[in-house]
C-alpha cells in the first residue's frame, strides 16, 4: 500500500491528512497557525509538524510516504512552487515548495485550495467518473475550481478558474476584489445574509425576525428557514439568490460544457431545496437543444476531505513517482 500526505494550508489552522493509493483518509492532524501568519518559514515549520502528527496517527513515518500535496489559498504556480501571493496569509512570492521540502525531505507538489478540493471531488466525490467538471463553493466568498480532462484548467499564469470574479451585475454591489457585481458579492453566504437583513428592514413582520432574532444573528439558513414557514420576504429573498447564482452558473456551463457541475459549501447543505430551482434555470438558459446531453447539477460529496484527498493527489497531474 502508498500513502500520501495533503495538506490544507488555511490562515488560522494547517490540516493534514495521511490518505492510501485508494483516496482513503486514513489519519488526520490539525495545528494551529494564525500565530505565525506572515511569517513563511514558520508556517512551514507548523506545516511539517502536522504532517508528523497525522503520520503518527496512523503508525506510520516520513519513510512510508511517497510525496506530499499542499492546497494553498491565493495565487500559487504549481511549475514553481510558489505561493505568488495569498492576502490572508500574507505572503508574497514565497517558496513554500522548497521550504516544505527541505522539512520533509519528500517531494512536494502545491495548487489553490479550491482547485484541489474540485480535484478531490472529480478523484473520490461527487464528480468521481466525470472528465469534466466545474466546482463551486458558496461560502465567505465563491470559490471554484476548473476540471478539464481530469486535470486543473488555471490558465497559463495559474491566476485563472476564479469563478466567483465573474460580473453578473454591471455596476452592482461592491466585490471585495475591487470589481462590481461579481457573482461573488450576491451567491455567497455573505451576499445572502446582506440580501436576509435588507429584507428584514424592510419587512418588520418577516418570520426572519423570530428565527434570528436580530440582523446581527442572521446566516445563510435564515432565509431558506422563513421559505419553509410559508414567509412571504423569505420566499422572494431565496428566489432572488437563487436567480443571481442560476445567472453565474448558466453562464459557466455555457462557456464550459461541463459533464458535472457541483455545489459545495454550507448553502449547499439546502440540497434539492436549492438544486431543483437552480436546475429549471440551467434548462432555461443554457445554450443547447432538446435531446442533446447536458451538464449534470449535484452537491460536493466529500466536505473538507476533499482539499486533503485533492492535495494528496497533486503528483498525478504535475509529476510522476
Amino acid at each position: 500500500m502508498k500513502y500520501y500526505i495533503g495538506i490544507d494550508l488555511g490562515g488560522t489552522f494547517v490540516k493534514a491528512g495521511v490518505v492510501d493509493e485508494n483516496y482513503n483518509i486514513i489519519a488526520k492532524a490539525s495545528v494551529d497557525s494564525a500565530d505565525v501568519s506572515g511569517q513563511p518559514e514558520k508556517v512551514a515549520d507548523r506545516m511539517a509538524e502536522c504532517a508528523k502528527a497525522a503520520l503518527e496517527k496512523a503508525n506510520l513515518t516520513m519513510d512510508d510516504v511517497e510525496n506530499i500535496g499542499i492546497g494553498a489559498p491565493g495565487s500559487v504556480d504549481p511549475d514553481t512552487g510558489m505561493i505568488i501571493y495569498a492576502n490572508n496569509l500574507n505572503f508574497l512570492n514565497t517558496p513554500m515548495r522548497a521550504y516544505l521540502e527541505a522539512r520533509t525531505g519528500k517531494k512536494i507538489y502545491l495548487e489553490n485550495d479550491a482547485n484541489v478540493a474540485a480535484y478531490g471531488e472529480v478523484l473520490a466525490g461527487a464528480a468521481k467518473g466525470y472528465n469534466d467538471a466545474i466546482v463551486i463553493t458558496l461560502g465567505t466568498g465563491v470559490g471554484g475550481g476548473i476540471i478539464i480532462d481530469g486535470k486543473i484548467y488555471s490558465g497559463f499564469n495559474h491566476f485563472g478558474g476564479e469563478l466567483g470574479h465573474s460580473v453578473i451585475v454591471k455596476d452592482g454591489w461592491q466585490c471585495t476584489c475591487g470589481r462590481k457585481g461579481c457573482l461573488e458579492a450576491y451567491a455567497s453566504a455573505t451576499g445572502l445574509i446582506k440580501m436576509t437583513q435588507e429584507a428584514m428592514k424592510a419587512d418588520k413582520d418577516s418570520k426572519m425576525w423570530e428565527i434570528a432574532g436580530s440582523l446581527e444573528q442572521v446566516n445563510g439558513k435564515t432565509a431558506f428557514d422563513a421559505m419553509r414557514m410559508d414567509d412571504a420576504s423569505g420566499k422572494a429573498v431565496v428566489d432572488n439568490y437563487v436567480a443571481y447564482l442560476g445567472c453565474g452558473l448558466s453562464n459557466y456551463v455555457n462557456i464550459f460544457q461541463p459533464e458535472v457541475l457541483l455545489i459545495g459549501g454550507g448553502i449547499s447543505k439546502e440540497g434539492e431545496t436549492l438544486l431543483a430551482p437552480l436546475r429549471e434555470i440551467l434548462e432555461k438558459e443554457t445554450y443547447g437543444i432538446s435531446g442533446v446531453k447536458s451538464t449534470t447539477l449535484k452537491t460536493c460529496a466529500l466536505g473538507n476531505d476533499a482539499g486533503t484527498i485533492g492535495a494528496a493527489f497533486l503528483w498525478k497531474i504535475y509529476g510522476e513517482n
